[in-house]
Order: structure tokens, then C-alpha cells, then sequence
């Protein structure tokens, strides 16, 4: 019922910037939170940032200070602006939202885009 679709993911320098973007079609209606997350190799899935509807954001550890999430909820849209960033930083990156109301409770997942920060 809603799709997600990420781009702007690729390889970047250490020290770089890399901004991505996150599209939802469909269902859209009773989206409430959207965000990110990623998982490395060998790693558990973690959350990266997410946003609600009202612009209320929530940071991991890692990202605070280095990341930004912002939405365009006119487009239903959000986007990960992500600095400074390191190897550890290197993984699937994953958009995110859920939908509280017009249906079942339920978190929608993207494909996932490759970030791969190496020299």
C-alpha cells in the first residue's frame, strides 16, 4: 500500500557529504513518522534518524552533530543530509515510515541504498 523509494546513496571520501532522499507513494494518508535506517555488514539493523509529521526529529548517538533529517510533507518526502562522514558510517541505508491511521498499524521499508565511505 506505500512504497519507498531511496536514492542518492553511492561512494564518498571520508570527510565527505552524501544527501539522501526518500519518496513514498500509495497509501499515503496516516503517515505519521518517517526516517532512516542502516545496517552493516554483520551488524544489527539500527535507527539512524527519524522525523514526525509535526517536524519533531530523533538522532542516533552517532549521527547527532553530523546529520540532518528534514521533510517535505507536501511531497512526502524526506531527506538525509549526512557530513563529515566516516567508514564506520558505511552501510545499507534504509528509509522508513509508518503509517498510524487509514489501515493497519505498520512500518513500511525501502529497497535500501548502498553508502560506502572509503578512500
Amino acid at each position: 500500500q506505500v512504497q519507498l523509494v531511496e536514492s542518492g546513496g553511492g561512494m564518498v571520501q571520508p570527510g565527505g557529504s552524501l544527501r539522501l532522499s526518500c519518496a513514498a507513494s500509495g497509501s499515503v494518508l496516516g503517515i505519521n513518522t518517517m526516517g532512516w535506517h542502516r545496517q552493516a555488514p554483520g551488524q544489527q539493523r539500527e535507527l539512524v534518524a527519524s522525523s514526525t509529521s509535526d517536524g519533531t526529529t530523533t538522532y542516533s548517538d552517532s549521527a547527532k552533530g553530523r546529520f540532518t533529517i528534514s521533510r517535505d510533507n507536501a511531497k512526502n518526502t524526506v531527506y538525509l543530509q549526512m557530513n563529515s562522514l566516516k567508514p564506520e558510517d558505511t552501510a545499507v541505508y534504509y528509509c522508513t515510515a509508518l503509517r498510524v491511521a487509514f489501515g493497519p498499524r505498520r512500518n513500511y521499508w525501502g529497497q535500501g541504498t548502498q553508502v560506502t565511505v572509503s578512500s
